[in-house]
This record gives C-alpha cells, structure tokens and sequence, in this order.
C-alpha cells in the first residue's frame, strides 16, 4: 500500500534514476521509489521517501532509533555505521550510515542503507512538524557509485509552496 506524505515536497532526481510505483517493486508504506538500473547486480539501487507527522517533542535520535527498530524487526541485523545531527534548530536532521544483513531469495544478502530524517514543518500549517525520510539502500559494492547521487539528490529536496486555494494533487 502506498503511503502519501503529510506535506508536499519538491525534488529532482539525477540522470540514471527511474521512478517506480512502490507497491509494485516491493516497497509498500513508502510515498515514493526510484531504482538506478544501471548499477544493478543482484540488487538494484534504490530511494524511498517517506514520512509522517511527528511530535515536536520527540528527538530526532529517538526517530533514528525507531527506524533501526523497524529495520531490525525487518531484516533481522542491523549495525548503526555512522550518526551526525544536521539541519539548524528550526529544522533539524540526523543521518545516519546501516549495515543491515537482510535475506533476499532465502539467502543472506549484505545491504547498506544510508537514511536522512528531515524535520520540516508544512507551509500551510507551520504549527505541524513533518519528519520526511529519505534513504538510499544498495549492496556494499554499490555504495561509491550510487552515493554522490544520493547526496544530489538530498540537496534538492524542498517543501512545495503552498497551494492555492482551491488546488489538489498529491504530494511528491
């Protein structure tokens, strides 16, 4: 099942990257998949993005902590690499660098994931706080190819303007 992002976002993808219906390359509860064909070899590259609202209240270390539960509940072994907080205190992040050993076709499969948590607050309500997940999962040997783009990519990520009254459409 799809998931929908609680404020709307704008970004771009590199050149190499292909949007993908989430449901459809196994990734339900994410609002938005991107493969990169190009670096596939037994596993193909991928971002997701994610997100709901969140308390202001809750830490984003204890957001970080919550997705490697999820992820151990998951996959099983998960290995926090790398933290650092990013961001301002208006808007504060926190990325961090997993070994995750997960099983793909009944065997066990080494994957890196590196997460980026961004607290944004929606423009159209800026009393509601939105933590928006970005993450890129690859193999190890993937990782020098894959993740200049995964930081490009980060970079271009920006709420959307608020809409005027009387638009729609969904968030991206």
């Amino acid at each position: 099942m799809v998931s929908h992002l609680p404020i709307r976002i704008t970004f771009s993808l590199p050149d190499g990257w292909q949007a993908a219906p989430p449901d459809e390359v196994g990734a339900s509860g994410v609002a938005f998949v991107a493969l990169h064909p190009g670096s596939a070899d037994g596993f193909t590259p991928n971002i997701t993005i994610a997100g709901q609202f969140r308390d202001p209240e809750l830490s984003m270390e204890a957001i970080a902590d919550e997705s490697v539960r999820r992820l151990e509940d998951e996959t099983g072994t998960v290995q926090v690499r790398q933290r650092t907080d990013v961001g301002s205190e208006g808007a504060p992040g926190i990325t961090q660098v997993l070994d995750i050993m997960a099983t793909v076709d009944n065997r066990p499969l080494p994957l890196v994931q590196c997460q980026v948590h961004v607290s944004m607050h929606d423009i159209d309500d800026p009393s509601k706080r939105a933590v928006i997940e970005l993450i890129l999962t690859c193999k190890p040997t993937q990782l020098e190819d894959v993740f200049g783009d995964f930081q490009e990519f980060v970079r271009t990520v920006r709420p959307a303007e608020a809409e005027p009254a009387g638009a729609g459409g969904p968030a991206q």
